[in-house]
C-alpha cells in the first residue's frame, strides 16, 4: 500500500500531464511488486516538443509542491523521458517508443488505477 506522499505526488504528476494534453495517461501501482517505486505514471506526447512540454510541466508542478526530481534521462532526444522522483517514476514517451517498450505489458503484475484512486 503506497503512502499518502506517493499518492499526492502521483496525483500532481497526473494533473500536470493532463493539463498539457498528454495522450493515454496510465497509472500503475507497483508498490506491492517492486522496491523501485510505488507508482509508474506513463503518458505519451504527439511530438518531441509536446513530450518535452509534458516533462517540463511535471517537473514544475512537483517542484512547486516541494518534490524535487532525483534523476531524469532522455530529455534531449524526447523519445522517452524518464523522471525519477523516488516514490513515483514518470515515463513520457512519443507514440512509437511507447508501443515499442510497452511498459504496461512488462509491469502487468502491477495494478492499473485511476486518478480517482489517488484521492
Amino acid at each position: 500500500m503506497a503512502d499518502s506522499t506517493a499518492k499526492a505526488m502521483a496525483k500532481i504528476a497526473y494533473e500536470a500531464l493532463e493539463d498539457k494534453k498528454a495522450v493515454d495517461i496510465t497509472i500503475i501501482d507497483i508498490g506491492e511488486i517492486s522496491v523501485v517505486a510505488d507508482y509508474f505514471i506513463i503518458a505519451s506526447g504527439t511530438n518531441h516538443n509536446q513530450v518535452q512540454a509534458l516533462a517540463d510541466n511535471v517537473e514544475e508542478q512537483l517542484g512547486k509542491a516541494g518534490y524535487p526530481m532525483k534523476q531524469s534521462e532522455g530529455y534531449r532526444t524526447a523519445n522517452w523521458i524518464l523522471m525519477d522522483y523516488g516514490d513515483i517514476i514518470v515515463h513520457v514517451f512519443d507514440a512509437e517508443n511507447r508501443l515499442f517498450y510497452d511498459l504496461e505489458r512488462i509491469w502487468r503484475d502491477g495494478k492499473t488505477i485511476t486518478k480517482e484512486d489517488l484521492a
